[in-house]
């Protein structure tokens, strides 16, 4: 189980929020698309421990931008 989220990572998973909160799709994507992969299971490993998935996160902060 990867648990580590790199820092680069974090910061592009914040990037991706803000641009989906604000209806900026393809900046959101782009960002998600920069994060590695070891980064990427230890954010889906957290969001599984608190019941939650990516997908679902981006609808919320998108709301009908998602």
């Amino acid at each position: 189980m990867a648990d580590r989220i790199a820092l680069m990572a974090a910061g592009e998973l914040r990037t991706a929020l803000e641009a989906t909160a604000r209806g900026d799709l393809a900046t959101a994507a782009a960002a998600l698309m920069s994060i590695d992969p070891a980064s990427w299971q230890a954010i889906e490993h957290r969001l599984t421990v608190l019941g939650g998935s990516l997908p679902e996160l981006l609808a919320t902060v998108g709301g009908d931008a998602a």
